[in-house]
């Protein structure tokens, strides 16, 4: 009998293919590039600040989320061949962490001879924030100055029956029914100073401390960006926003920003002499919103305490308050004397 070899005969131009092939196929690289697509996308939409459009804004506000999906594209892309994807990936997740990664490491703490403040801010969801544990949270923290947002009528009275004026003796608040409304309540002597106009009170105050050192303080709260026509108006009040110049008063700006540092108008605004106190610290990718289980949305932290570069920050927390779509901000910093 002669042997059978058709079986066993394979050709070597078929076995070389086959092992080219990438795995997966066209389905695989179909995944790859959906994924790679708004990568790419939020990557250099916050490269090149697109700005101006909302969902540019949106975009922007993922920007810390690339450096995950990157990594994740970088193994994909070299375990499934897909050589492309994995350059790209490689190269904008270098790029995006030089952005990113300094937020989580803390800074160098000058020296600054002064008195120390604690600033505690919270958007107090329609007023709906829990005053009890918020006035725990100023009595247990030692809280020098409480900034609030969306501080309603309802809310002031509340406040007092849980008794914050018994700690923050000292109020500069403008409340109104919904998200308008804001208030600064302060440990020490406050002056009302003309608020900045915006679509919502911006509570602002002068500060002055038993050792005679002073600063301005505002509530922060511009619109909501992604709203239906609510860009250009976010912008508008960032810029309005007053800058933190050497020859002016020490100013501190604390609040809802709607806003995170890949934004543009809020970069521009740190730029003018503030520090953001989270940055400075390292826990500036610590998120603020979505809190309580009410919204279902990425976390972003949208919620800052910025101090005057004059100022010396020296902690930094963030803190949970029933009732609220946010969570609080705490910063503790050094006023010069």
């Amino acid at each position: 009998m002669g042997a059978r070899t058709d079986m066993a005969y394979e050709d070597p131009a078929e076995a070389e293919e086959t092992g080219r092939r990438r795995p997966g196929g066209p389905l695989v690289t179909l995944l790859l590039l959906l994924l790679t697509v708004p990568f790419v996308l939020v990557s250099v939409n916050r490269l090149i600040e697109v700005g101006g459009l909302r969902i540019a804004v949106g975009a922007a506000a993922l920007t810390p989320y690339t450096l995950p999906l990157g990594l994740l594209l970088i193994v994909a892309g070299f375990a499934l061949r897909r050589w492309a994807v994995a350059l790209v990936a490689a190269v904008l997740t270098v790029i995006m962490a030089a952005v990113v990664i300094p937020r989580a490491t803390p800074d160098a703490r000058p020296f600054v001879q002064g008195e120390s403040v604690r600033v505690l801010s919270l958007n107090m969801r329609y007023g709906s924030a829990d005053p009890a544990v918020l006035v725990d949270l100023v009595r247990d923290r030692q809280v020098d100055v409480l900034s609030l947002q969306e501080l309603t009528p309802a809310a002031v009275t509340a406040l007092a029956e849980a008794g914050i004026e018994s700690e923050l003796p000292h109020q500069v608040i403008d409340p109104e029914n919904g998200a308008p409304g804001s208030g600064l309540y302060s440990r020490h002597e406050a002056e009302r100073i003309d608020a900045i106009p915006a679509t919502h009170r911006q509570s602002a105050a002068a500060v002055t401390l038993p050792d005679g050192g002073e600063f301005e303080i505002v509530s922060v709260h511009p619109l909501w960006p992604i709203g239906d026509g609510t860009t250009d108006t976010w912008q508008r009040e960032l810029a309005s926003l007053p800058e933190a110049r050497s020859a002016d008063p020490i100013r501190v700006l604390a609040g809802d920003f709607n806003a995170t540092l890949d934004h543009g108008p809020l970069r521009r605004l740190l730029n003018s002499g503030y520090q953001d106190a989270a940055d400075q610290t390292g826990d500036g990718l610590r998120p603020t919103w979505p809190a309580g289980g009410t919204i279902t949305a990425p976390p972003l932290t949208i919620d800052h305490v910025l101090v005057d570069n004059r100022c010396a920050v020296e902690s930094f927390d963030v803190l949970d308050v029933p009732g609220s779509d946010h969570r609080a901000v705490l910063a503790e910093f050094v006023v010069p004397s």
